[in-house]
């Protein structure tokens, strides 16, 4: 059984139990999303006509009241029947979402607690640099996201930078437990609204980064696809980590900061102190070294704490809060 769903001006098959984002995203219609797990709100909706069953939409995420409105998680929401909706971009078009069966070919640890895995596809698959998967655990039906590190021209390997969660599903379970090159891994993708916009309507301004962990991992690809389109761009690239057994990747940024002038990483330690880096917080080493930020983009990808104290600081320095883009790494395991 089918349902229409109308958003947008334009008409898409949904099937029973199939939630509407799912749905609009495999038939390439843009519809905003980040966590998809009902946590962030970015998927809110007005249902304008028919009837949804909200599934496993949080109370914190769409309150009582936000229901009775009409209101919906796209993410979470099922179609009942024929339904209309407002929430979607008219004309705009996404990379469709794909199921993919990729093939392990590499798993290597590259930081404390951090593994860089990479995933052979079979066919391309047409995403946007920042963007990110789903990966399938094998034998429980959990789902996790993980960012590319990849630019779009890559795309039959995806890189993902994995950090252990202790006790996690995925992670203790099975990334950090027996994943070897060969095995096959089932995944969904491209997901995400934390891109770059198209090459037409990037102004070539001032780009600051920052990324806790392994939210650098999105951070890399955009700030190589930022350059490739304009060489000689100023792009700042914070990566806030607890010590420098967590710092990874270091030779190739170092290798594009030789490349491209314009571009400097700045590797920051907030618990164990190293002469050789800067200490303290990210967010506070761009207040430091930027004295104004009017004119320029912010992107930032970690933890929500890091997260929102970046929103805080660039704001400080004269940031338009619409050139401010941000990604929160919450573990899965930790929602419930």
């Amino acid at each position: 059984m089918t349902f229409a769903v109308s958003v947008g001006g334009r008409r898409v098959e949904c099937a029973a139990g199939q939630t509407l984002l799912d749905a609009c995203l495999r038939a390439g219609v843009w519809m905003p999303n980040s966590c998809n797990q009902g946590t962030c709100g970015t998927c809110k909706l007005t249902v304008l006509s028919g009837e949804v069953d909200h599934g496993a939409s949080p109370l914190d995420t769409l309150t009582v009241e936000e229901r009775g409105a009409g209101l919906a998680l796209a993410c979470q929401a099922r179609p009942l029947g024929d339904v209309t909706v407002g929430g979607g971009a008219e004309g705009r078009t996404t990379h469709p979402l794909r199921d993919l069966s990729a093939t392990v070919l590499e798993v290597a640890d590259i930081a404390r607690d951090t593994r860089r895995v990479l995933l052979g596809l079979a066919e391309p698959l047409a995403f946007e640099a920042g963007q990110y998967v789903e990966l399938v655990v094998p034998g429980s039906g959990a789902r996790r996201q993980y960012s590319l590190a990849n630019t779009a021209d890559e795309d039959k390997v995806l890189e993902l930078h994995v950090r252990r969660v202790p006790g996690g599903v995925a992670t203790d379970g099975w990334l950090f437990a027996g994943l070897a090159a060969g095995d096959t891994v089932s995944a969904t993708g491209p997901l995400g609204d934390f891109h770059l916009p198209p090459e037409t309507e990037d102004d070539g301004g001032p780009m600051v980064l920052i990324g806790g962990g392994t939210g650098l991992a999105p951070l890399v690809g955009i700030a190589r696809t930022a350059l490739r389109r304009q060489p000689g761009r100023q792009v700042l690239l914070y990566h806030g980590v607890r010590g420098a057994a967590d710092l990874y990747d270091l030779e190739r940024l170092g290798e594009l900061a030789e490349e491209h002038r314009g571009f400097e990483f700045v590797p920051v330690l907030s618990e164990e102190p190293d002469p050789a880096y800067r200490g303290g917080f990210p967010t506070d080493a761009f207040v430091e070294d930027v004295g104004s930020a009017r004119g320029w983009s912010g992107w930032l990808c970690g933890p929500p704490p890091m997260v929102e104290a970046g929103v805080k600081a660039f704001k400080r320095r004269r940031m338009a809060p619409r050139h401010i883009h941000r990604e929160k790494f919450t573990p899965a395991d930790a929602l419930g």
